[in-house]
């Protein structure tokens, strides 16, 4: 079993920047692949970015340019850099690894974009 864990999230105005971090249990570099999901309320769970084991990375159209994900294996430690946030950025921000057939979540952490 593996524990994921979130921090970072925040209440932070449009056009500024904020760092996720997400922390596993165990060592990240046997996972196939760790992303970020959100999922804001009323609204299914959506992709936002991944990072594969060889360092590939995906983004959803709708935060290209904006959001960086990176990892740090040594520090077993998944980021998402977010700048220029959004309102409809706001959501529950949820870690993700996926090890073969398994998939891991985080807890989730909070983003609200909001003057």
């Amino acid at each position: 079993q593996v524990q994921l864990v979130e921090s970072g999230g925040d209440l932070v105005q449009p056009g500024r920047s904020l760092r996720l971090s997400c922390t596993a249990s165990r060592s990240i570099g046997s996972f196939v692949a760790m992303g970020w999901y959100r999922q804001a309320p009323g609204k299914s769970r959506e992709l936002v970015a991944t990072v594969t084991n060889g360092g590939s990375t995906n983004y959803a159209d709708s935060v290209k340019g904006r959001f960086t994900i990176s990892r740090d294996i040594d520090k077993k430690a998944v980021y998402l850099q977010m700048s220029s946030l959004k309102p409809e950025d706001t959501a529950v921000y949820y870690c993700n690894a996926r090890s073969g057939f398994s998939f891991y979540w985080g807890q989730g952490t909070q983003v609200t974009v909001s003057s």
